[in-house]
C-alpha cells in the first residue's frame, strides 16, 4: 500500500487513460496535458475508460513510482468535472480507492482549538 506523507499534493487527470501507458507516458501526460512538473513529488491519480483500473505515478528521491489497482467488481467513483484537472486531498484518495461514493456523503463542521494570543499587560 501506498503511505504518502500528509503534505503531499494528490492531482487527479480528469480524462480516461490508456493503462498501458508506464513511467514515461504516463509523466509525458503529466509535462502536456496536466502542465505539472513529474518530478515534484506530488501524487498524479490516472482512471480508465470504463474506471476498472487506476495507476498513481509519483517520484521518490531515486526516481519513478507507479502503484496501480484493478477492480474484479464495481467501479472507481471519482467524479471529475468539466476541467482537465483535480486537486484531490488524502482523504478523497482513499475513498476512491476504496469504492465508496463521495457524492452521499455527508460532512460535518469539525472542532478547531481556537488560536490563543497571549495577553498584554
Amino acid at each position: 500500500m501506498l503511505f504518502p506523507e500528509s503534505q503531499v499534493r494528490i492531482c487527479l487527470y480528469n480524462r480516461p487513460c490508456d493503462m498501458r501507458k508506464s513511467y514515461d507516458g504516463l509523466s509525458a501526460l503529466v509535462k502536456s496535458q496536466l502542465l505539472e512538473n513529474p518530478l515534484s513529488g506530488q501524487l498524479f491519480v490516472f482512471i480508465n475508460r470504463r474506471r476498472t483500473q487506476m495507476k498513481i505515478l509519483y517520484f521518490d528521491r531515486s526516481g519513478y513510482c507507479i502503484w496501480s489497482k484493478r477492480l474484479e467488481q464495481g467501479r472507481f467513483h471519482a467524479h471529475a468535472g468539466s476541467a482537465d484537472k483535480r486537486r484531490l486531498e488524502w482523504t478523497d484518495l482513499k475513498l476512491i480507492l476504496e469504492g465508496i461514493d463521495s457524492r452521499f456523503i455527508r460532512r460535518y463542521k469539525r472542532y478547531k482549538h481556537p488560536v490563543m494570543r497571549p495577553v498584554l499587560v
